[in-house]
């Protein structure tokens, strides 16, 4: 295992351990997704800073606000890396306050607020906005059925690209066509066309690789999951890096994570670890999001926003789902 990836996933199991001695009684699944947000950025949890950050989110919003949902933590870890949280707080809540004049609020659509306020700048809002919108529409045409809230996030993620309308529905309809008859949800697959729209190149080519490392993981005894989990397989599919080396990492971050209490036969489960595992390893061939300053964002620079917004969106499925089957018992 490389000593680089070896200390992330330390890192990665340590901020799980802070963030949850900080804030008892959430899902189990949302733990390690916010401490993806703190590893990505190479940070470690800071317990006062969260708390912090939860002040100024419980101050800023009221007690039925959907910032306050299972996306909670999301948000508090996100506000977190950022210098001025009160400014970042602010930004969320007028994004949000904006897109609600184009979708129905829900907590997915404070991560596509959170996700616009972290990446773009102030003037560029309406635009990514009205884009964003626009985005959406075309998913909704394509496919009624299996476009919901939850797309809304990901719409901003390739509204903040710098490919036009057209070109993105047409990728992500080429990969949605090529990828569905490998798997059984619709839904999903329709979320990993959503981040492969963002990488250069063919979409068959794209659709490919991301069989390709499906498949040899699946070969190491490792079955990549076939729901949300999806999603993250598209950031590892646009990753410039060597498959055989990659899928190496992953093998050895999911061996380590494995081995951790939480993450064993009585923890998130061996598809989220997998999943886990795949983000640790792709953290090292992801650029800096901080030295990135433009809202004009190439497919390089919106693989950090696809990772970002693929974490969240799975959270927030999985947690909702949890709390649903919690509620039905």
């Amino acid at each position: 295992m490389r000593e680089e990836l070896r200390k992330r996933c330390e890192l990665f199991v340590e901020n799980r351990d802070i963030i949850k001695s900080a804030f008892a009684w959430e899902s189990a699944y949302v733990y390690p997704m916010c401490s993806g947000i703190l590893t990505a950025r190479g940070v470690r949890a800071d317990t006062q800073r969260l708390m912090e950050c939860r002040d100024i989110l419980k101050t800023n919003t009221g007690v039925f606000s959907n910032f306050r949902g299972v996306s909670r933590l999301a948000v508090i870890a996100m506000l977190s890396l950022n210098a001025d949280a009160g400014l970042m707080m602010a930004q969320m809540l007028e994004l949000y306050g904006k897109l609600k004049e184009f979708f129905w609020g829900s907590e997915y659509l404070t991560v596509a607020a959170a996700t616009i306020a972290e990446m773009a700048e102030p003037s560029g809002y309406d635009e990514i906005i009205n884009k964003t919108s626009s985005i959406y529409n075309r998913m909704k045409t394509a496919h009624p059925f299996l476009t919901s809230g939850e797309d809304s996030a990901f719409a901003a993620l390739l509204a903040m690209s710098e490919l036009d309308d057209s070109c993105i529905e047409r990728e992500m309809e080429q990969c949605y066509s090529i990828l569905k008859p490998y798997f059984f949800s619709g839904n999903s697959v329709q979320s990993l066309s959503h981040i492969l729209a963002l990488g250069e190149g063919a979409a068959e080519q794209k659709c490919r690789k991301a069989l390709e490392i499906f498949d040899a993981l699946k070969a190491r005894g490792l079955k990549y999951g076939t729901g949300y989990e999806l999603a993250t397989l598209g950031v590892l599919t646009l990753l410039d890096v060597d498959r055989n080396l990659l899928i190496q990492d992953i093998t050895d971050a999911e061996a380590f994570l494995k081995g951790q209490k939480g993450f064993g036969a009585f923890g998130v489960g061996s598809r989220q670890r997998l999943m886990y595992a795949g983000m640790m390893a792709s953290c090292d061939y992801v650029p800096d999001l901080h030295s990135m300053q433009t809202a004009a964002l190439n497919g390089v620079v919106a693989l950090v926003i696809a990772q970002q917004a693929a974490i969240c969106a799975s959270a927030a499925a999985a947690s909702a789902a949890a709390a649903a089957s919690s509620s039905g018992s």
